[in-house]
């Protein structure tokens, strides 16, 4: 299993919390794994508190209508590299 960063692990405590998943620990999410489609189950409502999430613990909105969300929430990884980008300062 690969090691989470410690933004990574920030990010998956907030998914967790956000969209109540109590069997799930942080710690094991992969950071490769896919999100949605993948051992989560997640699906697009999830997206959606995930973004509202990120928004309010990160200062910035991740919008519905930006083409690179596929990209941006394909994994634990690529979303906590997308936030360290764009994290309010």
């Amino acid at each position: 299993m690969a090691e989470q960063t410690a933004a990574q692990h920030e990010l998956a405590t907030l998914i967790v919390q956000s969209l109540n998943l109590e069997s799930v620990a942080p710690e094991q999410i992969e950071p490769d794994a896919p999100l949605f489609g993948g051992e989560l189950g997640l699906d697009s409502i999830d997206a959606l508190e995930i973004a509202l999430a990120v928004s309010k613990r990160y200062g910035f909105q991740l919008r519905s209508d930006n083409p690179d969300n596929r990209r941006i929430f394909t994994s634990l990884a690529t979303l906590a590299a997308h936030i360290e980008q764009h994290r309010a300062a």
